[in-house]
């Protein structure tokens, strides 16, 4: 375990106790039980290594409503500094003591049904203790990303962004010569993110789908599936780091060699899906639900689709895949301000190829237009800035808006990257980018 500055924090975790205990106060709540591990680490502004990928430690909490924590996890892997951090209002126990202090409990007990484990209910049912269930506490405060979260993640995005924007170089250098597989991608790209000198993981198994392969949606490349890059065919890169300042995911399909007509209509589909969602605004109130259709409707009009949600949360040097917010059908929460969330419709032809565009968006107050509503709107801002393959832009089927949005994104990207490309990436870069 480690303690997580409070600089990217935002917030002391002594502040984000007495915010959540308020609340358990004002429900008539006495406490609360938290047992999901990204929980635990927002609270405490702590995090760790237990999970691969995912900056946790396994362990269970209990908020009180005076905002004193009992932490139950293993002494042995918190060292002197996280101990002080941690301070005499959070009491370590050991994770065998966590049942019998549940059944010490008293009053109205907060529990999440959906995510702690069924012990947990049975224990508290048995000790005759009352039980409301309710979200975990943590959830939706941390979902609503603070200004110091949201900083850092958008500068986690440009140091992620000119890796990827290296290894898209390297791509085009060494895709055409044929000696490339799947698994060659994978390691590259790593290796990109590793120089950055910040990347403490990957933030889940890159995707690396050639051809049909990328027709699979959690595609994961092995020795025994690993296919060469061959001319003529897409290649589907999903992909992401973890920085102490903020977790990446991107998607980008790529054109090997020359690409045929089908595919760069089924991309443009995509892409008109993907500009819809990041230029959409709305009152607040609407949930993912309510935009999720945006993403698909140029799809939809051709008798396409895709079957995943087109969007997920993201944590801040957390989870890659956060709840609660998403923008999908099953999604009625409200979107609010701070929200991070990925944007990535895509299209999968079976045994032939597939295609995702993906950026991460956040939730922020939507700018004032002449003549609107007096009424509070809402719009996306995007975090990623890495090219959009425009080798594969039909750009007749784009209107003037898309058009202009996706040459305005290609020029904020060739802004925000180049001072911190090698000279070759940037020279790159600069022909990648240029006005449809």
């Amino acid at each position: 375990v480690e303690v997580y500055p409070a600089e990217l924090a935002g917030e002391s975790h002594k502040d984000k106790r007495k915010r959540l205990a308020k609340a358990l106060i004002d429900s008539g709540q006495s406490a609360a039980i938290i047992t999901l591990p990204d929980s635990l680490a927002w609270l405490l502004n702590i995090r760790g290594s237990d999970i691969a990928h995912n900056p946790v430690a396994h362990g269970f909490a209990i908020l009180h409503a005076d905002s004193s924590v009992d932490l139950f996890i293993d002494a042995a892997k918190l060292d002197e500094n996280v101990n002080v951090h941690l301070g005499a209002d959070v009491r370590v126990h050991a994770p065998a003591a966590f049942a019998v202090t549940l059944a010490s409990l008293s009053g109205k007990i907060l529990v999440d049904k959906n995510t702690v484990p069924m012990q947990v209910i049975h224990t508290l049912e048995t000790a005759k203790i009352h039980t409301v269930f309710d979200r975990d506490p943590c959830i939706l405060p941390k979902a609503r990303k603070n200004p110091a979260e949201i900083a850092g993640s958008a500068e986690a995005h440009l140091r992620d962004g000119a890796a990827m924007v290296e290894f898209l170089h390297w791509l085009d250098q060494e895709a055409p010569k044929g000696a490339l597989t799947e698994i060659d991608v994978v390691k590259k790209l790593e290796g990109f993110r590793r120089a950055t000198n910040a990347l403490r993981d990957i933030s889940f198994e890159t995707i690396s789908g050639a051809g049909p392969n990328g027709a699979i949606i959690h595609y994961r490349v092995n020795e025994e599936c690993n296919r060469n890059i061959t001319s003529g065919e897409l290649l589907l890169v999903d992909s992401g780091g973890q920085y102490l300042d903020g977790t990446t995911d991107i998607t980008r399909t790529i054109a090997i060699g020359e690409i045929g007509e089908d595919e760069k209509i089924c991309f443009t589909r995509v892409l008109q899906g993907m500009i819809a969602v990041s230029r959409a605004r709305w009152p607040k109130g609407v949930a993912g639900r309510d935009l999720d259709s945006l993403a698909r409707y140029p799809l939809w009009l051709a008798g396409q689709d895709y079957d995943h949600g087109t969007g997920h949360g993201v944590g801040a040097f957390l989870s890659v895949h956060e709840g609660p917010v998403r923008i999908a059908r099953t999604s009625d929460l409200p979107l609010e301000s701070g929200m991070l969330l990925s944007n990535e419709p895509g299209y999968y032809r079976e045994g032939a190829f597939g295609i995702r565009i993906e950026n991460l968006i956040v939730v922020e107050p939507a700018t004032d237009l002449p003549g609107a509503d007096n009424r509070e709107m809402l719009a996306f801002r995007t975090l990623t800035y890495v090219p959009i393959d425009r080798r594969l832009i039909v750009s007749d089927m784009l209107s003037t808006n898309e058009r202009d949005w996706v040459n305005q994104y290609h020029a904020d990207t060739r802004r925000f990257l180049s001072p911190r490309l090698s000279k070759e990436a940037r020279e790159w870069l600069d022909a990648a980018t240029q006005p449809l």
